[in-house]
């Protein structure tokens, strides 16, 4: 027996901890650590029945054709559904045996632990030039938390040379639907190529645990059978396809969120912090206190997702309704007298 479990990774979204950590924080919370869509997709009534029945055939299909009308999926390519794209991550290392794996970094963590776990070697990059002979590489693109963008015609390079060798490419899509230019590879999929595609952030129900893997069938097959029936719930398959359906929503919420996007841009440069990137759905900012700025946030009851290795990023997510906005600004108000007081200088 081996001795305690790992401490788990921390991520966004945490309100548990948010709680412990800020205890008397006026409620309710302003979750801002997350990249998910802070004004989610309607959901349309679900009959009662869905909750009793076992999915149906005929509704897992009507979901994956509205995937492949989506995203934009080839003839020639398959869409598996899961559920929540976190599932598909911890399942693709098997699809090879352990070997060099390479992922572009710094990003999403639990590509890394997933392939680790699985008993590959992994190598944490930070420019695809340093990949040597992986047999798997794993780019998020767009990048989390960086927003970094990979062009196409470099995943098509990467594609070909990893299959030169028998290898895969990962490609997690999973902030693709909020950007307003095409960033995504599944139009023109390569063989050895797996795209993850990400449901709950851009319609912001990521409660209901969906995701989507678009791949060949080599890799799609044994990504299939190994959820088997009945993976993804009746009421996820009614409201995924509904949705994935509702092509006016999509543009409304892209132009809305690029436009908070911009708003809070200009929230956090007043505030003192600096902008280095992100999508419409999340920023990433600079400080030189941003522990100290988490801090403050945390205790007027906004939470943010902060990152060891890198003690000055701070990553922000969208508000919500004005009332959210309201909150934040009060707050960011607050910063500059706050962060003198803990300097011992006067604010300016």
């Amino acid at each position: 027996m081996s001795g305690a479990e790992p401490e788990p990774v921390a991520h966004g979204g945490d309100l548990d901890a948010a709680a412990r950590g800020f205890p008397d924080a006026p409620l309710p919370w302003i979750d801002l650590s997350t990249g998910i869509n802070p004004n989610p997709y309607p959901v349309p009534p679900l009959d009662t029945a869905l909750w009793a029945q076992l999915p149906q055939a005929s509704s897992e299909e009507a979901l994956r054709q509205a995937g492949r009308r989506r995203y934009g999926v080839p003839e020639r390519a398959e869409i598996v559904a899961a559920p929540g794209t976190q599932a598909l991550i911890q399942s693709l290392p098997r699809l090879l045996p352990p070997g060099k794996t390479a992922v572009l970094s710094p990003t999403y963590s639990e590509h890394a632990i997933a392939w680790r776990r699985e008993g590959h070697e992994v190598a944490e990059i930070a420019e695809l030039d340093e990949i040597g002979d992986a047999k798997a590489v794993i780019v998020v693109n767009p990048n989390n938390p960086t927003g970094r963008i990979t062009p196409l015609f470099t995943l098509h390079a990467l594609a070909e040379e990893l299959g030169a060798r028998g290898g895969l490419l990962v490609v997690d899509e999973a902030f693709a639907d909020a950007m307003a230019e095409p960033v995504s590879l599944v139009p023109e999929l390569p063989r050895g190529t797996v795209v993850l595609r990400s449901f709950g952030k851009m319609y912001g129900l990521a409660g209901l645990r969906l995701g989507f893997a678009i791949a060949h069938a080599q890799e799609a097959a044994p990504l299939q059978q190994a959820f088997g029936r009945w993976s993804v719930a009746a009421p996820a398959l009614s409201v995924g396809t509904a949705a994935l359906a509702d092509d006016a929503w999509l543009e409304e919420a892209r132009v809305s969120l690029a436009a908070g996007a911009d708003r809070l841009d200009e929230m956090l440069t007043e505030a003192g912090l600096e902008i280095l990137g992100g999508t419409p759905l999340f920023r990433l900012a600079a400080h030189e206190k941003a522990g100290d700025i988490a801090a403050h946030l945390g205790v007027a009851g906004i939470y943010l997702r902060q990152f060891p290795a890198y003690p000055r990023w701070l990553r922000f997510g969208l508000p919500g309704p004005e009332a959210e906005w309201q909150r934040l600004a009060a707050a960011l108000q607050d910063l500059p007298a706050k962060l003198a007081a803990l300097s011992g200088l006067q604010p300016s």
